[in-house]
């Protein structure tokens, strides 16, 4: 009996070891529960960060009327008639076949690249008879300068026959004439119109499209939309000089990327004032032309012109 009593000491110590440990891991979790309520309390305790004040709204300006578009865009285009009195057509030409071919060369380049291209061009084919019997190879090593050199020598092949089979090898005065014409759309009939016949016509290009909606005359995309609503708003026989100003204007002060706001003359007439530079010392580093004492398109300008003739093309 004697030894017994030791193991059991050890058994009742070892159960009050098991007890403590079972107490200490109930208060542990315990704890723990107590715990995690307070993390989450802490958590959404935090102070939120206070919202950043906006600038007060400005109120929507008023919608302009059309009347009121009517009498800004005629104004625009009166104070662009001070701004460019010289303004005219800056493709070289001496008569209605040379406009006609230079415009359809004009396509996707600039008028610079055809005006250094068509002096050798005229030189070997001065007749639309001349041009239509020209050797296709010899006709697009002529006009390869221009870009797309194959398409456009297939048009002036195909507008110098018509016009020596259809037209006894005169340029026709009519719109629904040229129209007909391979490679010759309305863009160019009125160009040719305007310029070699005197017939009013708008030339809705790149550059027209772009202001015409930049001054929100219109928001139409397509070209001959646009020309038929910038057709309602200007009398018509402001049509051709209305083109070249505001060709003008686009070539020269109000950019695609980037215009010149801050030299620009008609920017208290203009919505789309300051989406270019304000500044006008750096604006007036964007101007181009001679409004930038830059040479002109023309190697033959007009004797109005201000600016310096553009120089030919190298090695021509």
């Amino acid at each position: 009996m004697a030894k017994k009593a030791p193991a059991k000491k050890a058994a009742a110590e070892k159960a009050t070891a098991g007890k403590s440990a079972a107490t200490k891991t109930a208060a542990t979790k315990t704890a723990a529960k107590k715990t995690a309520p307070a993390k989450k309390a802490t958590k959404s305790a935090a102070p939120a960060q206070p919202a950043a004040k906006q600038p007060a709204s400005k109120p929507a300006p008023k919608p302009e009327s059309r009347a009121a578009m009517v009498r800004r865009a005629r104004r625009m285009n009166r104070e662009l008639a001070e701004v460019y009195p010289y303004a005219h057509p800056e493709l070289d030409f001496r008569n209605s076949f040379e406009l006609l071919v230079a415009t359809v060369l004009s396509a996707q380049t600039t008028d610079l690249r055809v005006n250094q291209t068509t002096p050798a061009l005229f030189a070997a084919y001065p007749t639309p008879e001349d041009m239509a019997a020209a050797e296709p190879e010899r006709l697009e090593e002529l006009i390869r300068p221009t870009g797309f050199f194959r398409a456009k020598a297939k048009s002036l092949l195909g507008l110098s026959t018509a016009l020596r089979d259809r037209f006894d090898g005169e340029v026709p005065g009519r719109l629904e004439d040229l129209v007909t014409l391979p490679g010759v759309g309305r863009k160019t009939a009125n160009v040719v119109l305007g310029n070699a016949f005197g017939v009013p016509g708008i030339t809705v290009d790149t550059h027209f499209g772009r202001l015409a909606r930049r001054f929100r005359w219109t928001e139409q995309q397509d070209p001959e939309k646009v020309e038929a609503e910038i057709a309602e708003i200007f009398p018509k026989s402001e049509w051709t000089m209305l083109s070249h100003r505001v060709v003008f204007h686009g070539r020269r002060v109000c950019h695609s990327r980037k215009p010149a706001c801050g030299a620009c003359p008609i920017a208290h007439d203009c919505p789309s004032y300051g989406e270019g530079e304000l500044d006008p010392e750096k604006a007036k580093k964007l101007l181009k032309y001679e409004m930038g004492g830059q040479p002109g398109q023309r190697l033959r300008p007009p004797a109005d012109y201000p600016g310096q003739p553009a120089p030919p093309l190298a090695g021509r």
